[in-house]
């Protein structure tokens, strides 16, 4: 909180400036990096694999476009109404993954991130042409950033959902968990298996829709903080939640102080150095599995 160019200590408005921009900006961290986290969690369940998460299923992409629909549709809608339409198109995004999934005969650990990745190729490109056709680029550009220098006092406060969803997450844990072994099992003890995989999915987009219009993109956290939880821990989703939810927190605090420390006076976004660790763990991640399958 007491990172930045501006000095709270000095000057004489610093108190302040400490509780509209720097408190609120820490709040948004802590929220942003556990929403992420579990999110790539849970997803990693549903879909039986490690290399899986929203930034890699699309899952963001959707929420952009919903940004820019609603956007177009009423230019001065609330914060609220923005993240509404974001969860929505993250839900129908999240659903369009998981359909595909079930009609592709390869489900190798590779070919289910590949899918994810083309999938939001395609969703991005159709947002870039949208945006060129109704003036909003340059919004799309801003959102997709991945930057907390504007979270202040009023533009955060719905981040708070997110507490929500980890209880909800933690609620239904041990069913998820179940869910992850397949739809076999799930059935067989007794679960209903397309509700849990509605629900799951459900969770995911709140999280990821309401980061998305607060902070922007914030590409791998859930890639990399589940597969390092689970590489000490195992894969039990309640026992690792606050530990993931933890991790996440402290690699977007770390990257997020990079971000404002590294071109000093000058701050880039926290989605550069995200993005720049995230892929080099990503492909140790695939190297390190293919050494394994040898």
């Amino acid at each position: 909180m007491f990172t930045g160019e501006y000095s709270i200590l000095s000057a004489d408005d610093g108190a302040q400036m400490f509780a509209q921009t720097r408190v609120p900006r820490t709040i948004a961290l802590i929220l942003a990096g556990a929403a992420m986290a579990m999110s790539g969690l849970v997803m990693q369940l549903l879909t039986q694999n490690k290399f899986v998460e929203p930034s890699t299923t699309g899952t963001t992409e959707w929420a952009g476009l919903g940004l820019l629909f609603i956007l177009w549709i009423a230019p001065n809608s609330s914060i609220l109404l923005k993240m509404s339409s974001a969860v929505l198109f993250s839900f129908i995004g999240a659903m369009v993954f998981f359909a595909f999934l079930r009609k592709v005969s390869l489900r190798s650990s590779l070919i289910v991130p590949i899918v994810g990745i083309m999938l939001g190729a395609v969703v991005s490109s159709l947002s870039t042409f949208f945006a060129l056709q109704t003036d909003l680029l340059q919004n799309l550009g801003v959102w997709f950033a991945g930057s907390f220098t504007s979270v202040i006092v009023g533009q955060y406060e719905v981040l708070w959902i997110v507490l929500l969803v980890v209880f909800a997450v933690f609620f239904y844990a041990d069913r998820l968990t179940v869910a992850g072994l397949g739809e076999e099992i799930a059935t067989n003890v007794g679960l209903n298996y397309q509700r849990l995989m509605l629900i799951g999915t459900a969770l995911i987009a709140i999280a990821t829709g309401v980061v998305t219009v607060v902070v922007g993109s914030l590409p791998f956290v859930g890639l990399i903080v589940p597969n390092i939880v689970s590489m000490f821990r195992g894969d039990d989703l309640r026992s690792n939640l606050p530990w993931v939810c933890l991790t996440g927190i402290a690699i977007v605090t770390v990257c997020d102080l990079l971000a404002r420390t590294i071109i000093s006076p000058f701050e880039m976004p926290v989605s550069v150095v995200l993005g720049i660790i995230g892929a080099l763990v990503f492909i140790t991640l695939i190297v390190r599995q293919r050494q394994n399958v040898r």
